[in-house]
């Protein structure tokens, strides 16, 4: 639960401080995860998509959850569904406008389904009573775990490694030292960011499907934001991409699962239904469209343009 701060300098610190620890974050948390990557043997687009996933979901956890705990279920509904849409409009496309994504088959076979059916089972269970609830969740979340076990064991690479050369192993205690402060962090940038920003918005009366949607989803998809242009700026797309299809499979199966284990999240703004939702099915969709055009099998800056400017349409309309 966030405090009401009237002093506006204090909330645009607490923005400033909350950005520069997301950003240190986000390199450390990469360093881990190369690291890992190389010692488990396995290909980085499954740490990606486990290991980094985890952490800069982790805000939207803890933000979804003491809402939901609150009473504020829009805000607990609006974070996950908002993060999502930035996570494709806002942050992947920054990260493509910077450096084109080669993209191989695996990636629509296996990858994008997954996160495709979670949209659609969350859309299912919020139509569904227009509540989630307890079992709904453990539905969501059992998903989740049989989704890492097949990452796990049968995932290959989606996305060309171009320079494997300057991969550096790390001693695992280490390794996991960057990966322990870099999640911490993440978590704390975006718990700085979140709290500075929803006091200013409170401050001009919005509400709190639109805080949810907007201020808070963008201020817990900067840890994406963050790694992703991070891995992209040294060349390791692997973990920016997989990064991002990971984050969003994390939003809905664990985020949604687990506050949904713990106290029903009721879908108490019809906007989140009607609206917001059915745009994350759309970016869900749109992802999947530009891999095949304009052009084959990669995203690059046109690709970028797409998606930040269907991102600022959404915006736009929905303020």
């Amino acid at each position: 639960m966030y405090i009401f701060v009237k002093n506006e300098p204090m909330n645009i610190l607490l923005i400033a401080a909350g950005l520069a620890l997301l950003i240190l974050g986000g390199n450390w948390l990469l360093k881990a995860a190369v690291s890992l990557s190389l010692k488990l043997e396995i290909p980085k687009i499954v740490i990606g998509m486990t290991v980094v996933s985890f952490a800069t979901s982790a805000p939207e956890l803890i933000v979804s959850l003491n809402s939901a705990l609150n009473g504020h279920a829009d805000i607990a509904l609006g974070n996950v569904i908002g993060s999502n849409i930035a996570n494709f409009g806002f942050v992947l496309g920054v990260v493509i406008m910077i450096g084109t994504i080669q993209v191989q088959r695996s990636f629509y076979v296996h990858d994008w389904p997954v996160m495709m059916l979670s949209s659609l089972l969350l859309y299912l269970f919020m139509t569904t009573g227009k509540e989630i609830v307890r079992w709904e969740g453990f539905l969501m979340f059992t998903l989740l775990i049989l989704f890492l076990i097949y990452l796990i064991r049968f995932q290959t690479t989606a996305v060309v490694d171009e320079m494997p050369e300057d991969d550096v192993p790390l001693p695992i205690g280490k390794s996991m030292g960057f990966l322990l402060i870099g999640g911490l962090a993440l978590w704390g940038g975006s718990e700085l960011l979140i709290e500075g920003a929803v006091n200013m918005a409170a401050h001009f009366g919005i509400s709190k499907r639109i805080i949810g949607i907007t201020i808070i989803s963008v201020g817990t998809s900067i840890p994406e934001l963050a790694a992703s242009v991070i891995a992209v700026a040294r060349k390791e797309k692997a973990i920016s991409l997989g990064n991002l299809i990971g984050s969003n499979v994390f939003n809905i199966l664990a985020v949604v699962g687990i506050t949904s284990m713990v106290t029903p999240i009721p879908v108490e703004d019809e906007g989140l239904l009607n609206f917001d939702v059915l745009w994350m099915l759309y970016f869900a969709l749109l992802i999947f469209l530009l891999v095949f055009a304009p052009s084959r099998m990669k995203l690059s800056w046109r690709e970028g343009l797409i998606l930040a400017a269907s991102y600022l349409v959404f915006i736009a309309i929905l303020v």
